[in-house]
């Protein structure tokens, strides 16, 4: 028996799994003010985990990174004018390429510096913000082109699985040390040093990671040198999503994993450094409005999440690391002292004392 949709719509959001997540906001207002519609979403292979369990999507569309000519016409031609409406919360050729060829209507970002048929491939279109408004606001925004009623929530991936018994026997923080660039980096033995100081609270430390190699390494050295568990490499992304939901608290760098903790509303520390926290900084659970709830300099906090910065008068200089590329480290992040960290931790933790 067919479905009938009232609207049908495609979503594309061919960028990392930190654009993905944060384009769920969007994706809840469509569902919410368009009950029967069919929402699918368009996403780059390896990515689609982070919508795993979302229940406003009716298909996740994979696309490849890279294809041949033949393969990429061939997927353009069985898009054609497929959907009602096609937009895109990215600002890139090849998202506005899919929203021309698959939507009767298309709507989406476009830069200053675009060329003029990329900019004109999108029938309606805003002009993207990439210093001072938050990733989230800037999706919601392509709703205003669309008269559709925002909605804040970043919706965070679900298996609905159970927590490994052992870790229910005692309060748990989640670390996940690595970032995909090192200039996003703290230093591991900053890392160390944490878990040590957490393990004489009386805490169990548990960290995360993806299966790379390096990855995994990383975390493994960290590991060898304090009593922790190790879970790098053996989750999926909703996995590490219901881990969080269960933790005392967590600390990450500026990574995927960091805007799911602060999503499934955990106390949360966001390690930044170069990182433009105007546009990066993790939403809040419960921030519900356009004003992105980060500034541009200083440590801070906003709802569930504290957000410590590097210190310098560069900071945030928004580059790749020190000697701008992404295998360089920033000085602004190796200077981050753990005692920083752990005031804020023992903070959060008398909070949280305070409120039993």
């Amino acid at each position: 028996m067919m479905t009938s949709y009232s609207k049908q719509y495609l979503v594309v959001c061919t960028l990392r799994i930190g654009d993905v997540l944060l384009t769920t906001p969007v994706i809840r207002a469509i569902r919410l003010a368009d009950p029967a519609a069919r929402i699918d979403v368009m996403v780059l292979r390896g990515m689609e985990g982070v919508l795993e369990g979302n229940p406003d999507i009716d298909r996740i569309r994979i696309v490849p990174h890279r294809a041949s000519f033949v393969a990429r016409l061939k997927e353009l031609f069985s898009l054609w004018r497929r959907y009602d409406t096609a937009l895109t919360t990215v600002s890139s050729d090849r998202a506005r390429w899919y929203c021309f060829i698959a939507g009767k209507t298309s709507a989406g970002l476009y830069n200053a510096h675009s060329a003029w048929l990329s900019t004109h491939l999108l029938g309606k279109r805003i002009l993207f913000d990439d210093l001072h408004t938050h990733t989230v606001t800037m999706g919601l925004k392509v709703l205003d082109l669309l008269g559709i009623a925002k909605q804040y929530r970043v919706i965070p991936p679900a298996a609905g699985g159970p927590i490994p018994a052992f870790l229910e026997q005692k309060p748990y923080v989640v670390f996940h040390p690595f970032p995909k660039f090192s200039y996003k980096m703290w230093p591991k033995g900053n890392w160390v040093a944490l878990v040590r100081e957490l393990g004489l609270q009386g805490f169990q430390v548990v960290l995360t990671g993806g299966p790379d190699i390096e990855e995994k390494q990383y975390v493994d050295e960290i590991a060898q040198a304090s009593d922790v568990v190790n879970l790098c490499g053996t989750l999926t992304l909703a996995q590490t999503a219901d881990l969080l939901s269960r933790a005392v608290l967590f600390v990450g760098p500026d990574t995927s994993i960091t805007h799911i903790a602060a999503s499934v509303g955990i106390p949360t520390i966001a390690l930044f450094g170069p990182s433009n926290p105007v546009k990066w900084g993790p939403w809040p659970s419960s921030h519900a409005c356009d004003e992105s709830p980060w500034h541009m300099k200083g440590s801070q906090r906003s709802g569930n999440v504290s957000l410590i910065q590097g210190e310098g008068e560069c900071v945030p200089c928004r580059g790749e690391g020190c000697e701008k590329n992404r295998h360089s480290f920033s000085r602004c992040l190796d200077e981050l002292s753990v005692n920083s960290v752990m005031r804020e931790i023992d903070r959060i933790r008398a909070t949280q004392s305070d409120q039993r």
